[in-house]
């Protein structure tokens, strides 16, 4: 069994791939091709919104929306201390200032009742993270911005399909933001991303950045990056797009079956989806204080899992400036001690050893052998 299973996709596309592949090297426009302009009104119009900008990766939209805000030296901008580094790691690239609050004890997502005391003079955005597949809050998250005049940046990287009352990721915000990386819900074979906005001026000045801050060739009113998606992984993401739909509900389906088989399993706490959510599970994710000797019982079984974010983000080095301390967000810090991601796709297959698994941890059987 595969931790994350690409294979079983490719083969049912597999010719299609190739041969979006080979227009590419035929017509040989690698940087901007058509295909990027084919795949942004897609993205869009799936998500609901008027504008996507395409990118490099999750990374460069992140930051991307961040430039495009102006965020710079003194300004602070909110986040959450247990996600993948690239969402504070950004902010400090612009040496603005990474503020942290903590998570909630279910989701894993924002908190937002411990939003509002965050909020300062200097506060420039609030960037919320969909972490696991489902969506922050954004209702309530939203609600306190607007009412601080706080513009949101939605890091959708994990949760790009999701929706949240009914309206999907990357358009619960001014600026919503995801990534292609090949583990992703919808992922290309490199690196890749995209930003959605309804804002027109805002999603001009993106593309501007997107291009080294170009809006005419060789003149750059804008200082920018190259942050530009390559026509191939364009390519790629216009035929994986054809599935994405089903898989959103096929990976659903596989979530289901895991709560059925985890559920009343003493010591573990399946993840929980809020109220008016739906998620993609980029990754399904469990609570468990023996987690790593649940990890070895579960690799005895053939099964592999993976902690992620096991030392949060305010007790990581490249924030030590910030003076942050453990206990200072507990309950990023117990999450942290106690994920384990089981393994998840839209294909997912090898019941047997899940089943196999959760018989012995009801039985009480050693964890190992």
């Amino acid at each position: 069994m595969e931790f994350i299973d690409l294979k079983t996709q490719l083969q049912r596309i597999r010719p299609r791939i190739e041969a979006a592949i080979h227009r590419v090297l035929d017509h040989g426009q690698y940087i901007m091709g058509p295909e990027i302009k084919e795949l942004e009104p897609q993205l869009a119009a799936f998500v609901g919104v008027q504008h996507c900008i395409t990118c490099a990766s999750g990374t460069d939209a992140l930051l991307m929306a961040l430039m495009a805000l102006d965020i710079g030296p003194g300004d602070e901008v909110i986040t959450v201390p247990y996600t993948w580094i690239s969402t504070a790691e950004v902010i400090a690239l612009l040496r603005a200032k990474p503020v942290f609050v903590d998570i909630l004890p279910d989701t894993f997502n924002m908190d937002p009742g411990k939003l509002e005391a965050a909020i300062t003079p200097r506060t420039k955005a609030i960037m919320p993270v969909g972490l696991y597949g489902q969506c922050a809050d954004m209702t309530r998250i939203n609600q306190i911005a607007d009412k601080h005049g706080i513009p949101v940046i939605e890091d959708a990287a994990q949760c790009f399909g999701a929706t949240h009352h009914g309206k999907k990721a990357c358009s619960l915000s001014l600026i919503g933001c995801t990534s292609f990386f090949p583990s992703k819900p919808l992922g290309c074979y490199g690196d890749g991303g995209a930003i959605f906005t309804p804002d027109a001026a805002l999603a001009d000045k993106m593309r501007q950045i997107r291009i080294h801050g170009q809006k005419v060739k060789h003149q750059h009113p804008l200082v920018g990056i190259n942050g530009r998606l390559d026509t191939l992984q364009a390519a790629i993401l216009l035929e994986k797009f054809t599935l994405f739909p089903k898989e959103c509900e096929l990976r659903a389906e596989v979530g289901k079956r895991y709560d059925t088989l985890l559920s009343g399993i003493p010591g573990i706490q399946a993840p929980v989806i809020a109220p008016g959510n739906t998620s993609v599970y980029a990754q399904y994710t469990i609570l468990s204080p023996d987690r790593d000797a649940l990890s070895k019982s579960l690799q005895a079984e053939g099964i592999p899992s993976v902690a992620y974010y096991t030392r949060p983000l305010h007790l990581q080095g490249a924030f030590a400036d910030l003076g942050h301390k453990p206990g200072d967000f507990p309950v990023a810090e117990t999450v942290a001690a106690q994920c384990l991601s089981l393994p998840m796709a839209p294909y997912l297959t090898n019941p047997h050893a899940l089943d196999r698994a959760q018989q012995r941890m009801k039985m009480g059987l050693p964890l190992l052998q």
